[in-house]
């Protein structure tokens, strides 16, 4: 039987996550690996939750070992949104959908919003797994650079233009105008650039302009390291087209698979739809223990620890570049306020995707900056995450690449 042609359209269009794959190849004891975005299995709250556990089975095992509501445990919501409101934004209980982990909103979200054909604007370049989601819908990419300040609004305001231009008239405008802009806004995977107020303040008014839902994928937001925080864009939103992604993986557990989602109640109402078709619901057991460490008043310090320890190892990291790395024309890299990675640009003519294979021969693995780039682009480019490698493997991992670089040079 040849079931490719049994596979549907969606299904043809879906790859392996280049990351996954690369992960695969540089699997070997001996290889320094900066590939993944692996939080640290030392900021883990093993004990804590293994206490946690215990009283949750046996106190109330009617709830954590049972299907929850689809929107999720009303006391982890509740507690979801006391803990945004803290942090300056204010949200109903109607306004919040629990899910498994963040992912699984990138693509509840290309379910809802995207057909065949549809065009959304992402950051060039933009995060490697909602490019996956979102192109399993048959979606078209508008890319948008960036720079200092986050995605360049004026670039926006020209592709926006060029699209309204090109989508007929009013009843053909919601048909072809994008469905979405996506956007991380706070310390961006890949390139670890922040965006500015000024821009935020930007991207609400072209989106209001012209009507469109921006999607804020905020994973590594908690996480800041230096600098001063800059509000949620969805804060700033008094339309509520803002929809916002947020994640336990990197502040707790990625093996909680735990997230929420943030939206008007249409949207959700979109959201819980979907999902119930997906999975019914996200796991009760986690939820119930993510509940339970927000009780006792484990997340902030919990925040607070995994900030001074992420903070050191990106110091170790930069201190590594500037001593190793050759000082060559077009050779940069970017030190992001928080996050898990460091976004390296090579010179112009320098290859990161043919060297990788070198690298593996030299014992050091990064992530390719090409597969950030929906339309092509970036082979120049390579991003490194700082936040598994031990210490000792951060520098010795540096001068590897170095050596690596100064040969190819």
């Amino acid at each position: 039987m040849e079931i490719r042609n049994r596979f549907s359209v969606s299904a043809r269009r879906m790859g392996r996550s280049i990351i996954r794959e690369l992960l695969k190849l540089a699997n070997k004891p001996e290889i320094i690996s900066f590939a993944g975005g692996l939080p640290s299995p030392g900021t883990f709250p093993a004990a804590e939750l293994s206490g946690i556990c215990t009283d949750i089975l046996t106190k109330t095992p009617h709830v954590s070992l049972q299907y929850s509501a689809t929107e999720g445990l009303s006391e982890l919501r509740e507690l979801l949104i006391a803990f945004l409101k803290d942090r300056g934004l204010v949200v109903k209980m109607e306004e919040l959908l629990v899910t498994t982990a963040s992912q699984q909103s990138l693509d509840l979200l290309g379910k809802i919003f995207i057909d065949r054909g549809d065009t959304v604007i992402v950051e060039n370049p933009s995060y490697l797994g909602a490019i996956s989601a979102f192109k399993a819908y048959g979606v078209r990419f508008t890319t948008i650079d960036m720079d200092n300040e986050g995605l360049i609004t004026t670039d926006l305001k020209k592709a926006l233009a060029e699209l309204k231009k090109s989508a007929g008239g009013d009843a053909e405008y919601y048909q072809n105008m994008p469905k979405f802009i996506y956007t991380i806004p706070d310390f961006q995977n890949p390139s670890g650039v922040t965006m500015s107020l000024k821009r935020r303040l930007e991207l609400l008014e072209l989106a209001e302009e012209y009507d469109l839902v921006i999607i804020e994928d905020v994973p590594y937001r908690w996480l800041r390291y230096e600098g001063k925080e800059v509000p949620l864009i969805s804060a700033l939103d008094k339309g509520r087209r803002v929809v916002n992604l947020f994640t336990f993986s990197k502040i707790l557990s990625p093996g909680m698979r735990l997230g929420w989602v943030t939206a008007a109640p249409m949207i959700i109402d979109k959201l819980v739809q979907a999902k119930q078709g997906t999975d019914l619901c996200t796991s009760a057991f986690s939820q119930a223990i993510a509940a339970e460490y927000i009780k006792r008043g484990l997340l902030d310090p919990g925040i607070e620890a995994n900030i001074k320890f992420y903070r050191d190892k990106l110091a170790i990291m930069i201190g590594a570049l500037e001593e190793y790395m050759p000082r060559l024309p077009g050779l940069k890299w970017i030190v992001p306020e928080g996050g898990l990675f460091l976004w390296i640009m090579l010179p112009r003519n320098m290859d990161a995707d043919e060297m990788f294979k070198r690298a593996i021969d030299h014992n050091v693995a990064y992530v390719i900056g090409s597969a950030f780039f929906p339309n092509g682009g970036g082979h120049n480019t390579m991003r490194l995450n700082f936040s598994y490698p031990s210490d000792e493997e951060i520098v010795e991992g540096i001068r590897r690449l170095a050596v690596l670089i100064k040969e190819q040079v």
